[in-house]
């Protein structure tokens, strides 16, 4: 077989390299020889943490039957969804719109060219091999039928993305003083009302199984109760409590790495008791910092204690030899799902001694019977322990003892937006919980993407060991990195990371946006598809268009800039049309409206480094920030070669001491220089 998977970045398609599947990667040539060849192509997308991914896999693509059919009546191409997230969404919509459903692995038929005609997720063997023959005999025999009925499916898609553009309308500014912003209120407290109406209030999380962490969902709400306190369904108190009951589940269930810390992608209970193991960069980075933003408004030693193992879980497992964080960890260990993670009670017996083992069977609910498959049980904690220390050891000798199991395998490659998410994450819970190792560790995954990601204003999608890979980065990679590092100058006052920002949103406002303010997710000098996807609902990670809001938003307010924030608010036109239908799928664009209405606030912190004072009130800005703030940390003179960024440029010391300033469009109160004056000016 023609090896032309073995050079890939991705460490997927690199499993798919000694496949007896004649694969191509996504190219030109391989859609030029499937029409030399007269034969249609089948699109096969997933990533390497997928668990299906993998039994589809084994059963078919390392089959030398069913490759023997692949090879011989079809073009053959793997895609990493995580590498081209842009040719997975086009295809989704296709596999959605055609089944009703979508997923990974992704199956989809092409004509040569590049136009759906038959759409799947994971097929059995036999059932697959059938669906080959029944394709190729349709593609002999009725070809005027297939061309066709590709011809329709891509005329939909393109006047259905075209429709939703066609809908956007920009809302206009609420009336009032100053700068309420593009939405109004009342678009978020509806939101509010309409999740609270899809709300577990017994079991948390929103609808019924599987239930996914619904992170930009907490998010908002977070931001939401920070608002004045009111009264009736969809008060700030609503939201606060919808926060409590949603955030507690999920720490306490099996969807939480009780011993190792993290978070899985989803669970397949309705309960967050047994997840699907699969841990993902981005849920773990977003979940850092929503537990962060728990503890910050509500004192919560869980949601501290949360925040803090899943930035510690994602530095002991995802970082990478240059500093940067992998994409994930599979599901599967030894070719098994899960076992890595349960445990039966015998098993903790013999690790532990009997009295400790019978002690741990209670804490973390494991039955005779067990919670999983074969009587082995995922490990939860329903209650806080009644005592520490003999917790932490027994934790401690658990987790040792599974680190000798099978390990999942790792992705490695790094992608730039969710290294962004985990950037801002990782800096701001570490100033908040007083854990310097979290800010070094962001500095350096920053670093990397500034040094191998980024050249000229563009930014690669992908690295691995420290090679930038073949994708051109999304809307997402370069709003997800710009807010991330604006967030990292915020905690450490280097400047220099505003500026990088700066240069990827020019490149957002000059590549991704068209004429009349619309957003893509693809730059518009990228490789055309069927059509290009711009796309407004979140998914696990925001929506590349309120990704983008938010880093133009934090931008401007830390500038001046009309033109950022007049972008930022374009950004969020689709916003009210998507969270009237789809609050769950709004969360992003609704915690950037909540940003909007807060002003945001901008607070520089002025000081000289080093100094405990200007500390103090560096942490108290973190700590009582109102919804989207944006923090300025500097001596207000800077040089040079290194000069403030605008916030901080002119604000002085006071009284020779460290002052903080608290502004909205860079009209600022009267400096304040202590931290319990600082919490009374936010709180006003």
């Amino acid at each position: 077989m023609a090896e032309r998977l073995r050079n890939a970045t991705s460490p997927y398609l690199l499993q798919h390299a000694d496949n007896p599947v004649d694969w191509w990667p996504w190219c030109d040539e391989a859609f030029e020889q499937a029409r030399r060849r007269d034969v249609p192509v089948l699109l096969s997308v997933g990533y390497s943490a997928c668990h299906w991914c993998h039994v589809m896999a084994h059963e078919s693509f390392e089959d030398h039957a069913t490759a023997d059919l692949m090879n011989d009546l079809l073009v053959a191409i793997k895609v990493d969804r995580e590498e081209r997230p842009d040719v997975d969404a086009v295809y989704m919509t296709a596999t959605q719109a055609m089944t009703g459903q979508g997923g990974w692995p992704m199956t989809v038929f092409l004509t040569p060219d590049r136009e759906p005609f038959y759409c799947g997720t994971y097929f059995p063997r036999e059932h697959f091999q059938r669906v080959i023959l029944a394709i190729a005999r349709a593609w002999r025999d009725d070809r005027d039928t297939v061309a066709g009925r590709a011809r329709e499916i891509v005329a939909a898609l393109a006047a259905s993305a075209t429709a939703g553009l066609g809908s956007v309308q920009v809302v206009g500014p609420e009336p009032g003083p100053d700068l309420a912003g593009p939405v109004r209120a009342a678009v978020c407290d509806d939101a509010v009302r309409d999740l609270l109406s899809q709300h577990d209030d017994r079991r948390g999380g929103f609808g019924g199984a599987p239930k996914f962490p619904p992170s930009t969902v907490l998010e908002f709400l977070l931001r939401h109760s920070e608002r004045a306190p009111g009264a009736g369904a969809g008060s700030p108190e609503d939201a606060l409590e919808m926060v409590r009951v949603t955030a507690e589940a999920m720490a306490r269930g099996g969807i939480y790495d009780q011993l190792g810390g993290g978070f899985a992608r989803y669970s397949v209970d309705a309960d967050w008791i047994v997840p699907h193991f699969e841990k993902m960069l981005y849920d773990n980075a977003q979940l850092a910092r929503v537990y962060a933003h728990w503890w910050r408004r509500s004192g919560s030693d869980l949601a501290a204690r949360v925040a803090g193992q899943t930035c510690d879980w994602m530095i002991a497992g995802l970082r990478t030899a240059e500093g940067g964080f992998a994409s994930a960890l599979d599901a599967d260990s030894g070719g098994v799902e899960g076992a890595c993670y349960v445990w039966t009670p015998a098993e903790l017996a013999e690790v532990l001694g009997a009295a400790d083992g019978d002690y741990a069977v209670r804490l973390f609910a494991v039955t005779p019977q067990g919670s999983f498959e074969h009587g082995r049980s995922v490990l939860r904690l329903p209650a806080d322990p009644d005592d520490e220390g003999r917790y932490q050891r027994i934790r401690a000798a658990l987790l040792a003892a599974r680190s000798a199991r099978i390990q999942p395998a790792r992705d490695d490659k790094v992608v730039a937006a969710w290294n962004g998410l985990a950037i801002g994450a990782l800096a701001e819970t570490g100033l908040l919980l007083g854990q310097a190792g979290f800010i070094d560790a962001a500095r350096e995954a920053a670093r990397l993407i500034a040094d191998v990601h980024i050249a000229g204003g563009r930014i690669a999608r992908t690295s691995r060991d420290g090679v930038a890979g073949p994708s051109a980065g999304l809307l997402e990679d370069y709003a997800c990195v710009a807010a991330g590092l604006i967030t990292l100058s915020g905690v450490t006052g280097e400047t220099d990371w505003v500026r990088v920002a700066g240069r990827l949103l020019d490149t957002v406002l000059d590549r991704f946006r068209s004429a009349d303010g619309t957003f893509y997710d693809t730059a518009d000098d990228a490789e055309r598809l069927i059509y290009r996807p711009a796309e407004f609902t979140d998914g696990p990670t925001p929506a590349g268009a309120y990704a983008a809001a938010d880093a133009l938003l934090s931008y401007a307010a830390l500038t001046g800039s009309r033109w950022h924030r007049d972008a930022a608010a374009g950004a969020l036109a689709a916003l009210p049309a998507v969270a009237a239908r789809y609050p769950r799928a709004a969360g992003s664009g609704l915690a950037v409206a909540e940003a909007f209405l807060a002003g945001p606030a901008e607070i520089a912190i002025v000081g000289p480094a080093g100094d405990p004072r200007t500390a103090a009130l560096h942490a108290e800005a973190v700590r009582a920030a109102p919804p989207g703030a944006v923090i300025a940390l500097g001596d207000g003179v800077g040089s040079a070669a290194d000069p403030p960024v605008p916030l901080l440029a002119g604000r002085g010391l006071v009284d020779g001491g460290p002052a903080a300033y608290v502004c909205r469009d860079f009209a600022c109160r009267l400096p304040v220089g202590t931290p319990d004056d600082l919490r009374a000016v936010l709180r006003r």
